[in-house]
């Protein structure tokens, strides 16, 4: 999980800051969850999931289909 989520924010060029913003967590934190360091909250997964347009079952590894709804 701590993989996907830092690959997704890579992908879209941010930075670990930028995204903490997003989150309105510090820097620090947000780091934390990227490391594996600190448990992600189950709201803060959302946020997450909602801001890359993903699942969060994606983001947990329990699929590997990034978007959980189909190409147009």
């Amino acid at each position: 999980m701590y993989r996907r989520i830092r690959d997704l924010r890579e992908d879209k060029d941010l930075t670990q800051k930028q995204l903490a913003g997003v989150l309105n967590c510090s820097q620090q934190v947000y780091s934390n969850y990227e490391l594996g360091q600190r448990d992600i909250p189950t709201q803060t997964l959302i946020a997450i999931a909602d801001f890359y347009n993903t699942s969060t079952d994606y983001l947990l590894g329990r699929t590997n289909v990034p978007s959980p709804y189909p190409k147009k």
